[in-house]
């Protein structure tokens, strides 16, 4: 499917006020411009994160209830279960409140549901089988609880108070827990929505130590040092796919780093059996190696083994640990593979089905801890919203995955009469749906997306920062550019256009990928640049130039040498 491309053109006189003031390339300061940062105090800031930069937690609704409820239970020696989600947001909060309550002394205990089994949220069945059983005075959920109506009114029956703390979207009225910390309900007006789970979690103990230090709890002990949980920070709000601004950029910078000098056993056991180096990791290895490995736990088998891996000091348990999640990785890639294969060929069989403005398929066969990445590599290559059903159970259980200009859960929103039950996010969904329900799903579904979409949201766009020629391509503009890292949402990698660009040489390396040498005909110096096109077209004949090119640049890192590198996004996009 071909792409559009936007050339975007920030105001010339504020790029030439911020080359000046910056001391940077005004290609560097048309990026800053793009992406909304015209003040030179607030860059400084972006590209100097720092701990001391974060915004303090105390204005969030409910946090004050929260933690001093948590206190009480601290001085009272009550039994705090942690209900935590099996990704890896779920794993890391649940991770850094059990070790912070482990460090405190208090009775403290955790639990993630099985995916396949127990399936999403906080649920009646565990106030009656995990809280009641281990007699639980105190319920604190993460990444979830925020539509676990029936369990926090069951929780309360019972004598069980519920501290809710998540970043999804929540339900209106709210479940009657005692608190609720998230910063996505209707009256928190503190300005975190765009946190993820575990940074909800952090922010939590943030509050909590200090209350603890307001009461001298630390007089006689040591106090924790909350930077040592940034790491897996880190992990859960990058594997999140939550903006990378204000507090998320801090914690993935910050994490990072945290991350090269780790001491935590489960952590150098899941870099050594993922082919890194400690010292070099960077925020692309944690969310391409790292996290995918930490998240099979929860698809293949159960997170409780992430937690484990992340939680344990003793190096053959965090070896062992280790490598099972690397074969549950293995074995989701492969899961995940045929899966892929088999609707694409469906497609390709019945091409009629791409008519449709939304891509809705079931089976019984299909593996439920994969849909969610299967939906998200179909909506990549077909753009479109995509729902896939596993019809292996009593029920249906499936993931949908949105296209920018759809918001997927108002759309599940509107046909929520065809569902058991769904919750998520604008781009990514879960939902419960009988089995006799799906058709009537399928086509309520259809007409929603063409109601809530027009024809450009299907055409894959690409926003391209700057025409560059390759005479402007120097080391200097490319270690300006390392410093917006980490990419993600809120924060995408610049996006260049050139034109008019030669192939030198060309071989297919990897099976699809094309590794090229370039010149740009127009290039007054004959600079010439080392480039990769991943997954490109490798049927020849091979073109031997391109009128022009979409690409990212960065510095290519092998045996202790770096150089310049181009790599190819598109080499088909039209402009608009």
């Amino acid at each position: 499917m071909k792409k559009r491309c936007e050339i975007l053109r920030p105001d010339t006189d504020t790029v030439k006020q911020l080359s000046k003031v910056l001391k940077c390339s005004p290609v560097f300061a048309s990026i800053l411009v793009n992406r909304g940062m015209t003040s030179p105090e607030n860059i400084f800031d972006f590209l100097n994160p720092s701990i001391n930069l974060l915004r303090p937690p105390f204005c969030i609704k409910d946090i004050n209830i929260a933690v001093q409820r948590i206190y009480n239970a601290i001085k009272d020696n009550e039994k705090i279960l942690i209900f935590g989600d099996y990704d890896v947001d779920g794993v890391t909060a649940t991770t850094i409140l059990y070790q912070f309550f482990c460090f405190v002394g208090i009775d403290v205990s955790y639990y993630i549901p099985h995916r396949l089994t127990e399936g999403y949220d906080l649920q009646v069945t565990h106030i009656r089988e995990q809280a009641l059983a281990n007699r639980i005075n105190l319920i604190i959920t993460v990444d979830c609880g925020s539509n676990s109506h029936e369990a926090v009114q069951a929780a309360n029956k019972a004598g069980i108070d519920v501290i809710i703390t998540d970043h999804h979207k929540i339900s209106n009225p709210p479940p009657p827990a005692l608190a609720i910390i998230n910063p996505n309900q209707r009256d928190c007006s503190a300005g975190f929505e765009h946190l993820a789970g575990v940074g909800v979690a952090f922010y939590l103990l943030i509050s909590l130590r200090k209350h603890l230090r307001d009461r001298h709890f630390w007089h006689n002990r040591a106090e924790p040092n909350l930077k040592e949980f940034v790491d897996l920070v880190a992990l859960g709000t990058i594997a999140d796919q939550v903006p990378l601004t204000f507090e998320n950029r801090i914690f993935s910078v910050i994490g990072t780093k945290v991350i090269q000098g780790s001491k935590r056993t489960g952590i150098q056991a899941l870099v050594e059996v993922s082919g890194l180096k400690l010292q070099a990791i960077t925020a692309e290895d944690l969310v391409f190696r790292l996290s995918p490995r930490l998240n099979a736990a929860g698809r293949m088998g159960h997170a409780k083994e992430a937690v484990e891996l992340l939680t344990t000091i003793h190096p053959d348990t965090a070896e062992q640990k280790a490598g099972l999640l690397n074969q549950m990785n293995v074995n989701r890639r492969h899961i995940e593979k045929e899966i892929i294969d088999e609707i694409c060929q469906h497609i390709n069989n019945n091409p009629h089905v791409l008519k449709k403005s939304a891509l809705v398929f079931s089976s019984p066969k299909w593996h439920l801890g994969v849909l969610g990445i299967v939906a998200s590599r179909l909506v990549e290559k077909y753009h479109r919203p995509v729902v896939l059903i596993s019809t292996k159970g009593k029920e249906g259980k499936g993931s949908a995955r949105s296209i920018p200009g759809f918001n997927l859960y108002e759309g599940l929103q509107a046909c929520s009469k065809d569902l058991e039950s769904f919750g998520g996010h604008p781009a990514a969904a879960g939902l419960k749906i009988k089995y006799e329900k799906i058709k009537s799903f399928e086509q309520h579904f259809e007409k929603t997306v063409q109601k809530m979409t027009g024809p450009n949201d299907f055409l894959p766009r690409i926003a391209i920062d700057y025409v560059l020629d390759f005479d402007h391509i120097s080391d200097s503009l490319i270690d300006e550019l390392e410093s917006l890292k980490p990419h993600g949402p809120g924060n995408p990698a610049p996006i260049f256009m050139a034109k008019n660009v030669d192939v030198l040489s060309s071989k297919i390396v990897g099976g699809n990928h094309r590794q090229m040498q370039l010149r740009q005909t127009s290039g007054r110096t004959g600079k010439t640049f080392r480039a990769i096109h991943f997954n490109a077209k490798t049927d020849p004949p091979l073109k031997n130039s391109f009128e022009q090119i979409i690409f990212r640049l960065d510095w290519n890192r092998w045996n202790g040498k770096k150089t310049k590198q181009i790599m190819i996004e598109d080499t088909e996009a039209f402009a608009i």
